[in-house]
């Protein structure tokens, strides 16, 4: 959605900041990991692209939520945007068509992207509604257009993807629970056509074949999914008083 962040539940014995005896009878404790800031120190330079760049050094906390800025849907749009005015700065794309508003800054949505790659490989009728949106006659737009547009789409949504099962699979291991339902909230997630199919795949090939997990739509993936983890400690600390 609009940014990225992560929560987790960690054995109290094992957070090194608090002191077990002050949490009498508590064992786990939900951690906020602001992962979005993963990266601020250089620790995805190895796969940042001079489009992330871009994006960050425009953005108005340059240098800060490098990760956030990677994969959320806040920023998807005009990372999308950034690779294609290179395209047309090379006569690779929209070649004869009017590109103009497509220079702007901000003007390529994200939702842009999920309404072209819900088209049928093949067909670009979406796609032509998009890029009228932008200001271009379809007629103007071949299909080697369309096809391109949607190459980058998939390149960047899958990355993004790909990037937050990374994330949440480094969390999976360390709490290592063979059995998980991750909750999650968001625009991408709920409506990208193939985010959560890529996510569910990613995560099954890092986890390997001893994990078992179910991602779940959230409608308040942070409130809720907070209450539940509180609920579901609730009774089980109920469960070991009976």
């Amino acid at each position: 959605g609009t940014g990225t962040n992560a929560c987790y539940l960690e054995d109290i014995k094992n957070i090194e900041t608090l002191n077990p005896e002050d949490f009498p009878g508590q064992e786990h404790m939900v951690i906020n990991t602001e992962w979005g800031a993963f990266g601020d120190n250089g620790e995805l330079n190895f796969i940042k692209t001079k489009w992330d760049e871009n994006v960050d050094e425009m953005s108005v906390n340059p240098g800060k939520q490098i990760y956030e800025k990677m994969i959320s849907g806040m920023y998807m749009g005009e990372l999308i945007r950034q690779v294609l005015v290179d395209l047309m700065k090379d006569d690779l794309i929209f070649v004869g068509a009017d590109r103009e508003q497509l220079l702007e800054r901000g003007s390529f949505f994200t939702r842009y992207s999920s309404e072209i790659e819900s088209d049928p490989v093949g067909e670009y009728t979406r796609c032509r509604q998009a890029l009228e949106e932008l200001g271009m006659d379809p007629d103007e737009v071949s299909d080697d257009d369309c096809s391109a547009l949607r190459y980058v789409c998939e390149a960047v949504s899958r990355r993004a993807s790909m990037m937050a099962s990374a994330g949440i699979t480094a969390l999976l291991k360390k709490m290592d629970y063979k059995d998980v339902v991750i909750a999650i909230d968001g625009s991408l997630f709920r409506f990208h056509p193939h985010f959560k199919n890529v996510m569910q795949s990613r995560i099954s090939q890092l986890m390997g074949i001893n994990y078992k997990f179910d991602l779940l739509l959230s409608e308040d993936g942070s409130g809720r999914g907070a209450a539940l983890v509180a609920a579901v400690l609730k009774r089980e600390d109920y469960g070991k008083a009976k």
